[in-house]
């Protein structure tokens, strides 16, 4: 497996580490500091939908775009029987991401859902003030309500998500917005040769 090496060694150690971001020059890419939250189960929907094998390690490449990477979290509910997921997990938080896990809650209909949109929500307002950047890959419309109150406060949120699996209110707070499918090619993993 691929490692990256830029976070390898991550410069800051935890949050109470953190010094509040200067936005002196917001315009030079290489100081620009931001922060990653990633709404697995959204993801997961958008990537089958695209018939999409994703490169975790180009996705991050991608979203970070030469900027300084503070955190990349993903945020995902977890079955601890899927001996498959966890071994996923256990890669995802080896290479550069810190995951943020919920255990899967199994509905009267049958089908099983994790709601992580407060930890996402909490994580995104505590780390605005130390980020020039925060980008959102979720298409979820419950996290508008964070999204506005983080861009009044003067920090940019780009959002990335499936445009028919993004809810417009979202869209309209953010900043910038980027439909996945326009960079599914940027993201997929390369199909080995046989």
């Amino acid at each position: 497996m691929t490692q990256l090496s830029a976070f390898e060694k991550p410069d800051i150690a935890s949050a109470n580490t953190l010094q509040p971001c200067e936005k002196n020059n917001p315009d030079n890419k290489l100081h620009q500091r931001i922060a990653i939250f990633i709404d697995g189960a959204n993801l997961f929907y958008s990537a089958m939908h695209l018939n999409l094998e994703i490169d975790y390690t180009k996705l991050l490449r991608y979203l970070t775009k030469k900027r300084q990477l503070l955190r990349a979290y993903f945020y995902t509910g977890v079955d601890y029987t899927n001996d498959k997921q966890q071994g996923f997990l256990m890669w995802m938080s080896r290479n550069g991401y810190r995951v943020v896990s919920k255990e899967l809650i199994v509905l009267p209909n049958g089908s099983k859902k994790a709601d992580l949109d407060v930890e996402i929500a909490v994580d995104m307002m505590t780390l605005a003030r130390y980020c020039d950047t925060l980008v959102l890959l979720s298409g979820d419309g419950d996290l508008a309500y964070a999204v506005d109150n983080i861009t009044y406060r003067g920090v940019k949120v780009e959002v990335v998500g499936l445009g028919c699996m993004t809810n417009e209110s979202l869209i309209r707070v953010a900043d910038s917005y980027t439909d996945l499918e326009l960079i599914k090619q940027d993201i997929q993993k390369k199909v080995s040769a046989q």
